[in-house]
């Protein structure tokens, strides 16, 4: 793993953006206030660093690509404040509709548990996987927490796991760094958390006959479908929505919601339902990907090929789309089809163990005090579509972009820990905070008055921000904006 101790937050927009091909001097374009003052969230990884750094990454792609269709020698001047970004990186946490906070998102059964040889870690915000989880330990429906704790006793964590992995059920083997080190998908995970390739050596360039150029908000026109769900794709589909893009958050009509999330990430998307395993939904999603620029998905690898949906497929269609794909742990390996979230990432890689140790307060394991892959994964996400943008403008084509939450997690270790528990000697940000009260905005939505963060970047003369506000999932027509 490449050793990057020593990166500033500039330092690595600058690795990133060259990286994406990016012309070099857009980044004078770029101002970091108040970088590296201090951890920004109390962690012994660099979560602040993450934060400003890929916040800022995306809103300057998003300035480039606004220069570029408006004829403009040179980006509009971008901030990121270190505390707004950190901020942010916890905004499903930090809303209220009419003063009440969001329930807690998390299931019944979920969170770390001993076994026979040491701990896993379930995830069970979805219903399926809460049943894979009973199913595997061999459990009624309605089984208690104190009896998957006891099932859980007599297991192996790794058997768990891997039973798991085989039957739809979403739990990890909590690992040291040593243990994760040792494993076969630890080394095919990419040492750079975005990838960015063309889908054909040649394709239509320069803007889309539905964009012209603008001056509000760096993306306005800009068409996206979101076939996203839980936090990382919605983050990055809601940082394109904040630069003005039109984006579609589409989810089917018998998929479960998750109300506590969605109410945050929703907000600047309108809302729509296809079925997409009837002809009819099917046949919509194409024709809506016809005159679309952008198409993220966070469904395990190889769903939605499965379904005549995947990036060749839509290339076919659509000669210009971008195709936006994130994943748990990444596109090669052993693993590379095995569902995951944030919080199992973390406890597999060693993360947990690792920001135990530092703390020092004797615990098995501890978690980052925000879902900081899920959100760097977003914003990468975000920051390479936008570069795709860029360069589909100015070289044609269609382009695929890969992110997974394992490829971020491997870049944020590549940062370095703070020295001992030193990392963890900040105020976290709370809600009720004074110096937060500049980051919110209050809006009417469908399920009353939301307060929750504004946008941590800045773009001179065109601002970020959302026009449309939370609403129930499938409230909008399957259709383009004029």
């Amino acid at each position: 793993m490449t050793d990057r101790t020593k990166f500033t937050a500039s330092d690595t927009i600058s690795h990133l953006w060259d990286h994406l091909d990016l012309p070099h001097q857009a980044l004078q374009s770029l101002q970091l206030p108040d970088t590296n003052s201090d951890p920004g969230l109390p962690s012994s990884f660099k979560v602040g660093h993450l934060a400003q750094s890929t916040i800022a990454l995306s809103a300057l792609a998003a300035s480039l690509f606004h220069a570029t269709r408006n004829g403009k020698s040179s980006p509009p001047p971008v901030q990121v404040a270190l505390r707004h970004a950190c901020a942010e990186f916890k905004s499903e946490r930090l809303y209220r509709i009419d003063g009440h906070p969001p329930p807690d998102p998390w299931g019944p059964i979920g969170g770390l548990h001993a076994t026979r040889d040491g701990y896993v870690r379930i995830h069970d915000n979805w219903m399926h996987h809460r049943q894979a989880a009973l199913d595997i330990l061999r459990l009624p429906s309605n089984a208690s927490r104190a009896q998957v704790a006891e099932a859980l006793k007599s297991r192996s964590a790794v058997e768990v796991e891997t039973a798991a992995f085989q039957s739809g059920g979403v739990i990890a083997a909590l690992r040291s760094y040593e243990q994760w080190d040792a494993h076969p998908q630890a080394s095919a995970i990419s040492d750079f958390p975005i990838q960015i390739r063309r889908l054909a050596s040649d394709g239509p360039k320069g803007l889309s006959p539905w964009l012209k150029p603008a001056n509000d908000r760096c993306l306005r026109g800009v068409r996206v479908l979101d076939l996203s769900r839980v936090i990382a794709g919605p983050v990055a589909g809601r940082a394109l929505a904040s630069h003005g893009a039109d984006v579609l958050w589409v989810t089917g009509p018998g998929l479960p919601d998750l109300p506590p999330l969605d109410r945050d990430l929703s907000r600047g998307k309108r809302t729509i339902q296809l079925d997409l395993n009837s002809a009819a939904g099917k046949a919509k999603l194409l024709d809506l990907v016809r005159d679309a620029d952008v198409f993220i998905q966070n469904y395990r690898p190889g769903s939605l090929t499965a379904k005549g949906l995947g990036p060749s497929d839509l290339a076919g269609v659509n000669p210009r789309i971008i195709y936006a794909e994130l994943c748990a742990y990444g596109s090669n390996g052993p693993w590379s089809q095995n569902r995951g979230f944030d919080s199992l990432v973390q406890t597999c890689s060693g993360m947990n163990v690792s920001e135990a140790e530092h703390f020092g307060a004797g615990e098995a394991a501890r978690v980052m005090p925000c879902q900081a892959l899920d959100h760097g994964a977003g914003f990468c996400l975000a920051s390479g579509v936008m570069a795709a943008l860029y360069h589909r403008t100015v070289a044609g084509s269609a382009w695929k972009v890969e992110v997974s939450l394992a490829g971020v997690m491997k870049y944020l270790r590549s940062l370095g820990q703070h020295p001992g528990n030193s990392g963890f000697q900040c105020e976290d940000i709370s809600f009720g905070d004074d110096d937060l009260a500049e980051y919110l905005d209050s809006r009417a939505s469908a399920f009353g008055e939301i307060t929750a963060l504004k946008p941590a970047a800045r773009v001179e003369g065109a601002m970020p921000g959302w026009d449309i506000m939370s609403k129930p999932l499938g409230s909008d027509v399957p259709e383009w904006m004029s």
